[in-house]
């Protein structure tokens, strides 16, 4: 029998908790404002200053960059002097908000903005089924480049490539790599500037991002490196590559099984396949303490899952979890896989898989 007894204190806690969530809510926009206009970037370096010496060094509109430190103020993001009506970003802060500290938080901010403009969208998916294309986020490319840059890129010699055993030594004698759901390619360009005996490549479905890789590795000069427009479930390739990775890309595939069942084909038999998704469990309960659960949970409701059902996919979604990828990565015919976690990225989870 239900308990029907009505807990006005856990009610009242419960709607201070929504307060909470309303004013950060408005602080996550706040922080990406803040990140598109550059402005803790120059706040950083600033000392004790008005709003208007903000906005003359950040080249911006003074009314606007004083209403926008009401929130960081409010926010307890940036500090106020009301005696001189100046405001400053302190250092540790400054830590978590720049490109120059350990982690810029407030780039992340902005895939909130950007998934929270194709709301109206989901909503009739919730009704009428089907998904959310890829055409419909336009910036998202650009704010995923910009976190794959903190987590992969900057991972890549410290973290990464040390999860497979004399990894290093192979690519500096020379391999052939790929890259399943590249992007804009940021993680192959590192690679083929640090090991100019081996050849890369990139495949993504996307023109846009092939298109930003391509020029990037133009302008980088680098010979070593191909990108191409290509579906990740069509590969079409047999035992090409030494290495085959993927970052942050499986989950996401409107056909993951395909996408790893060819990963496995286009392996040499020694071939050595590396990838990064998203750290969690398949099931709801064991996620209740997880850093970010709603967020991934969001994450993937407003992008991952509604992607993949755009292109009549599976809708995997970003919390298909770490027993559902080992499960996969074997029926794709890999026999070992390890399931390893770091501690400069406790957002994924990074597979390592043999044939």
């Amino acid at each position: 029998m239900l308990d029907t007894t009505f807990d006005q204190k856990k009610a009242e806690a419960f709607s201070e908790s929504m307060v909470d969530i309303l004013n950060k809510s408005a602080i996550a926009l706040g922080l990406s404002i803040g990140s598109r206009c550059g402005l803790f970037e120059v706040m950083a370096t600033l000392p004790e200053s008005t709003s208007m010496r903000i906005a003359e060094a950040a080249n911006l509109n003074e009314r606007y960059v004083r209403e926008w430190l009401g929130t960081m103020v409010t926010g307890r993001v940036v500090n106020y002097v009301p005696e001189t009506r100046t405001y400053k970003l302190p250092e540790e802060h400054a830590k978590y908000l720049t490109n120059e500290g350990d982690y810029n938080f407030a780039t992340g901010m902005q895939f909130v903005p950007v998934l929270a403009n194709i709301e109206d969208r989901l909503v009739d998916c919730f009704h009428n089924g089907g998904g959310v294309p890829y055409s419909a986020y336009p910036r998202f490319h650009e704010v995923m480049a910009a976190e794959s840059a903190q987590t992969v890129v900057a991972g890549l010699e410290p973290f990464i490539i040390p999860l497979v055993p004399g990894l290093r030594e192979k690519l500096e004698a020379g391999i052939e790599v790929l890259d399943v759901g590249c992007g804009s390619g940021q993680a192959m360009i590192e690679l083929a500037k640090r090991f100019p005996n081996s050849n890369f490549a990139g495949y993504d479905f996307s023109e846009q991002s092939i298109s930003r890789a391509q020029s990037a590795a133009e302008s980088d000069g680098l010979k070593n490196v191909r990108f191409e427009v290509r579906d990740a479930a069509a590969i079409g390739e047999t035992e090409a590559y030494d290495l085959i990775t993927s970052f942050d890309a499986i989950h996401d595939q409107a056909k993951p099984a395909a996408m790893l069942a060819g990963i496995s084909k286009a392996l040499k038999p020694d071939g050595t396949y590396l990838a990064q998704d998203i750290a969690g469990s398949c099931h709801v309960e064991k996620n209740l303490e997880h850093p970010i659960g709603p967020w991934m949970y969001t994450i993937s409701l407003t992008h991952c899952m509604t992607v993949s059902l755009a292109y009549g996919g599976d809708g995997l979604g970003a919390m298909w979890g770490e027993e559902t990828a080992v499960r996969m990565l074997g029926e794709a015919g890999f026999a070992n896989v390890s399931v390893n976690h770091l501690d400069h990225d406790f957002m994924n989870t990074y597979y390592v898989a043999t044939k």
